[in-house]
């Protein structure tokens, strides 16, 4: 060997090995990134969303901003201009009083508004497929055009044989006292009604915000109404009627607005308190389904008999988490990777070989080359993947002259019939020139090291060469 030739091999760096790198011997499956998308923003439903899903409502929330000026507009004046002389002529008591009802009132109508009323979830298309088939083969219909009558399935919950309509909106049995809301067009479960003053439906999960938001807004109604009298009745035993109008023209506009809510306001309050001791809903008492009276053959099936039990259920009973998890992120299909299309297996750093201490991967391939498929004085291009070397125990250079070159470089290149097989050499272990381990970087570490894409060609060059030298000798 000429002195000079190791002077590539000795100046050939290893770098840090990258699985996403672009070297030939790579071909890593690329997979796109799909962003996330959350279920909200594809809900079936007529709804609409805000704070990334966090608030649900109604398509139609009109007149649910009517509701907020009528509350904020009606208890600002209240504060502005009659609480200041309240709280000096009779108790400072009133505005506290004031406060502590408006701000309970506007918690539960945002409570009410905002949030999920008790939404059951679609079928999906499997899912409605074989409910589909299930019902045909019930009813013993062909796979035809025809549809069957309306569908329904009977239960019996204490005693009392409910139906189970088929929404065929939804493609599901709905479950007892669920209604479908024409309007957000879902299935609403303990439906109640669709309430446009709050924005939303009312159901199982915010029956109880709406109750107290009525009942809280009633007191509120009543409240500032009266001591709207109060404050026009004693500004007129000092000036005057008409003078205590003209100093204060809020109050005349408070006590029409409250004049007018006041009965509508209360009376549904007392509705729903009604509703509540019975345990029954707006939907099932418009419809008359049930009645009171234990006797009758319609007798309710979900009331206890006692009023305050029913209360307890439906105030104070746990919320039911919500269905649709309209937060929840939609799970993407899975991308099929793609075949590589130069016939390699793709390289990639797998668990086992990133745990091997003080390894160092040397050229690994798939294919290996024999003796007569080895282009000894070419020089391979960019894409000629490396050959796999299994070495057997270390050949000194020039200590053996005797050696042929067909038994060296059977002592060096597997054959065509051998499994081959990924070999990790130590640098101990390693048969390259003297020259070649003085000027590597070879040591113990976790991180496996693979030549750039201008070393590979050098290097494979150079090892060529070393071979045919060595197995001339």
């Amino acid at each position: 060997m000429p002195p000079g030739g190791g002077g590539p091999m000795k100046d050939c760096e290893y770098s840090q090995i990258s699985t996403h790198s672009s070297s030939p011997m790579e071909s890593p499956h690329k997979k796109k990134k799909i962003a996330a998308r959350r279920k909200w923003e594809v809900f079936p439903g007529r709804n609409k969303f805000f704070c990334n899903g966090r608030i649900m409502m109604a398509r139609q929330t009109g007149v649910f901003y009517l509701t907020l000026v009528l509350i904020l507009v009606t208890s600002g004046l209240f504060f502005a201009f009659d609480c200041p002389y309240l709280a000096v002529k009779i108790t400072p008591a009133i505005p506290v009083v004031g406060g502590i009802l408006f701000f309970f009132v506007m918690g539960t109508l945002l409570r009410t508004s905002f949030s999920d009323p008790g939404v059951l979830p679609r079928a999906t298309p499997d899912e409605a497929a074989d409910l589909e088939r299930q019902i045909d083969i019930a009813n013993g219909t062909s796979s035809g055009g025809y549809r069957p009558p309306p569908r329904t399935k009977e239960v019996i919950i204490n005693g009392q044989t409910v139906k189970l309509k088929y929404c065929f909106t939804c493609k599901i049995f709905r479950p007892p006292r669920a209604s479908h809301c024409s309007l957000c067009d879902n299935c609403v479960e303990r439906f109640d009604h669709h309430c446009p003053w709050v924005g939303n439906c009312v159901g199982k999960r915010n029956y109880r915000f709406f109750y107290m938001f009525i009942l809280s807004l009633s007191f509120l109604t009543v409240f500032i109404f009266a001591f709207v009298i109060t404050h026009v009745i004693l500004r007129s035993q000092q000036a005057g009627f008409l003078n205590a109008l003209k100093d204060s023209p809020a109050s005349v506009l408070e006590a029409v607005v409250c004049f007018f809510s006041v009965w509508s306001i209360v009376g549904l309050s007392g509705f729903h308190t009604y509703l509540i001791s019975s345990n029954q809903t707006t939907n099932e008492d418009i419809k008359g389904s049930w009645s009171n009276k234990r006797g009758k053959e319609n007798y309710n099936p979900y009331s206890y008999g006692n009023i305050f039990t029913n209360c307890c259920v439906a105030l104070c009973g746990p919320i039911s988490p919500s269905l649709i998890d309209r937060r929840g992120y939609i799970q993407p299909d899975t991308p099929q990777p793609a075949a590589p299309s130069n016939g390699m297996a793709a390289y990639g750093a797998t668990q086992s070989q990133s745990d091997m201490a003080a390894a160092t991967p040397l050229l690994q391939s798939e294919p290996s080359l024999t003796s007569d498929e080895l282009h000894l004085p070419g020089k391979p291009g960019l894409g000629t993947p490396c050959a796999s070397l299994t070495l057997g125990p270390p050949t000194p250079p020039s200590s053996m002259p005797n050696l042929a070159a067909e038994a060296a470089l059977t002592d060096i290149l597997p054959l065509k019939d051998e499994h081959v097989a990924h070999q990790f050499l130590t640098p101990d272990e390693a048969p390259s020139p003297p020259t070649m381990l003085a000027g590597s970087p070879l040591a113990h570490s976790r991180t496996m090291h693979v030549l750039g894409l201008a070393s590979q060609d050098s290097l494979h060059e150079d090892s060529v060469r070393g071979l045919v030298k060595l197995s001339s000798v």
